[in-house]
């Protein structure tokens, strides 16, 4: 067995992030985060799960599946998704995905005076971004578009919140906030054995509840099991890859500067990660839906593989 050692499910794997965030049961797990990301600024109090596959305007546009999508009690769209490894344009990506919701609200006729709700993303980052965007200590990222001379919001119903996982290092004595217990339980919660005594919330009391291995069915752990497999064989190629990129960018130095010739190889190793783990598991007979899900391709180029 996979988890032996471990009591609580790894959040990071589909099986797992799903468990706690993408069914009706645990939506209050969902409103108790996404509270505590907002800071207060736009309370929810109840979200309605939607179809998370959006489909194109037309039968030859491309479409999108979202991990978590729904909206909360003002009509106002999230789109909560767990990035498992750095991919080629993430961002183009990401406003990609949140035209959809936009797009959505469009009504026909001319009745329509092009009022919109608020379209969140929400993206939780298992990499940091790469070229040093930010310091070390900067991993909570909320972007709206900006008037770029007075710096002021041009525009506040779009709005993307990223979160760097790797930089959060805070350790229990150092949790202040919801956010940062939320983040702490993200980020280290397959390794607790219990719940720690800075998290006694009601929410989080339900958390270790639902993420109790034990109290699995059957086929939940089965179901987690195959997701941990997936999981642990996408974080092996990412390091083979990551490994490749530094040696290859080692040698292009020696012609072209270090810092070019290792950053470029980096590059082409991050490039090859989703490549070679979408193979695999194409090869392993896994759905193109979780393929998709686990590589961030392109629904499309994964069924092409």
């Amino acid at each position: 067995m996979l988890y032996t050692e471990e009591r609580y499910l790894n959040p990071y794997t589909d099986f797992g992030f799903k468990k706690l965030f993408g069914t009706p049961l645990n939506k209050d797990l969902l409103i108790s985060f996404l509270n505590a990301l907002l800071d207060g600024k736009e309370v929810v109090s109840d979200l309605t799960y939607l179809n998370g596959e959006q489909l194109g305007a037309g039968i030859e546009d491309r479409r999108a599946i979202f991990d978590v999508y729904c909206e909360n009690e003002k009509g106002e769209k999230f789109i909560v998704e767990m990035q498992k490894a750095e991919q080629q344009y993430f961002k183009d990506r990401s406003v990609f995905y949140a035209s959809f919701p936009i797009q959505e609200q469009g009504k026909r006729g001319n009745g329509w005076d092009f009022e919109l709700k608020g379209v969140y993303t929400v993206g939780i980052l298992n990499f940091v971004f790469p070229d040093d965007e930010y310091s070390e200590d900067c991993y909570h990222h909320e972007i709206k578009l900006m008037d770029t001379e007075d710096k002021h919001v041009f525009y506040d119903k779009l709005t993307f919140i990223y979160l760097e996982m790797p930089k959060f290092n805070k350790t229990e004595a150092q949790l202040e906030t919801m956010m940062d217990k939320w983040l702490f339980v993200l980020r280290n919660l397959s390794r607790l054995m219990e719940r720690p005594a800075a998290l006694q919330e009601r929410v989080f009391k339900r958390l270790f509840e639902q993420a109790e291995i034990g109290r699995f069915t059957q086929e939940e752990r089965r179901g987690y099991e195959d997701s941990v497999k997936v999981y642990r064989d996408l974080i092996n190629v990412m390091n083979t890859a990551t490994r490749k990129g530094i040696t290859q960018g080692r040698e292009e130095g020696r012609e072209q500067g270090l810092k070019e010739g290792l950053k470029e190889g980096l590059k082409m190793g991050r490039e090859a990660v989703s490549h070679e783990i979408a193979e695999r598991m194409k090869l392993q007979g896994f759905r193109s839906d979780d393929i998709r899900r686990l590589t961030g391709l392109p629904i499309e180029e994964v069924e092409q593989l």
